[in-house]
């Protein structure tokens, strides 16, 4: 199995949350943690404002950072994912901290971080087409497979957007249909 990606397509999005909650329910996630998040941003100044939504999640980087952070070896690499190991974490949160997306999540009851893990753990492995927040999404704007197909699937998607870190700090495996307004730099994040 060679390294897996994400692909969201930005254009149609429309911001409902489907995915978000898929996964706080797949991975019976506390109040305050999320896994997969849907956030809105927008650009310009009235009443020329262009909104957008994006969503976040680990991006199972081919760099990790999380894993080169991490002291026990919970953050690690598996059949092309980045994965963690609850029983191998100490809760020292390095990880939280050497991932430029803020992706891993400190679970304060358990004293451990978590993160997505592309469903690996129960639906991938079991043979199912793709993780739940990809089949939850109603508007069939997430994507995921091999990075190579979806690299030939998915020509003209970019890896850098304005809200996120440039994409050589750590080699991200996401791909993104972006709109014009979110490569540029004047975002604002919105709260909705």
């Amino acid at each position: 199995m060679g390294r897996k990606a994400f692909y969201f397509d930005m254009t149609h999005c429309i911001g409902c949350k489907a995915c978000q909650a898929a996964c706080k329910d797949r991975n019976n996630l506390p109040l305050g943690i999320l896994y997969r998040q849907v956030r809105h941003f927008e650009v310009g100044t009235f009443p020329e404002v262009t909104p957008y939504n994006y969503i976040s999640t680990c991006n199972h980087c081919a760099g990790a950072k999380c894993v080169k952070g991490c002291p026990t070896g919970a953050m690690f690499f598996d059949e092309g994912t980045v994965q963690h190991d609850a029983n191998r974490c100490v809760g020292c949160q390095y990880c939280v901290w050497n991932c430029p997306y803020g992706v891993p999540r400190f679970n304060h009851d358990k004293g451990v971080v978590g993160k997505c893990d592309m469903c690996k753990s129960w639906w991938t492995d079991a043979g199912y087409k793709a993780p739940v927040c990809v089949e939850a999404c109603n508007m069939r704007v997430l994507d995921w497979g091999e990075y190579s197909e979806l690299e030939g699937k998915y020509p003209n998607a970019v890896h850098d957007i304005a809200v996120l870190p440039d994409s050589s700090v750590c080699d991200p495996s996401l791909f993104i249909n972006a709109k014009k307004a979110a490569l540029q730099k004047d975002y604002k994040l919105t709260i909705l």
